[in-house]
């Protein structure tokens, strides 16, 4: 009579479903897939704690601009204000700073047409 060669190659007690083998297998790829997740939001969360002071001075700078910008304009219009009187210094203080403005988008839109 013959003899198998490996005990293993019997069919046993020992042996698992196959369903059960791809539910551990499912679940596994679920946990892989989370711990990547996770690890992708502690990376994010690194870099976002080491930007956050540069963007509140960067914020902070912004401001202190904007605020000079305003203290031109107004400058500007008590400037023009003797040679021309309030109405048309008004006008024409806004009229140097929207078409500034517009230059500067209008640069911006070509910048980006160009990037892309």
């Amino acid at each position: 009579m013959l003899k198998p060669s490996e005990p293993a190659m019997q069919p046993g007690n020992d042996e698992r479903p196959v369903g059960e083998i791809v539910h551990q297998l499912v679940e596994q790829g679920k946990a892989y897939a989370q711990a990547e997740i996770d690890l992708g939001k502690a990376i994010a969360a690194s870099k976002a704690q080491a930007f956050k002071v540069p963007a509140i001075l960067l914020a902070t700078a912004f401001l202190l601009v904007q605020a000079a910008f305003c203290i031109l304009a107004v400058a500007l219009f008590l400037a023009l204000l003797p040679l021309i009187g309030p109405g048309l210094a008004g006008i024409a203080a806004f009229l140097i700073f929207a078409g500034l403005g517009g230059g500067l988008a209008y640069l911006a839109v070509q910048k980006i047409g160009d990037a892309k």
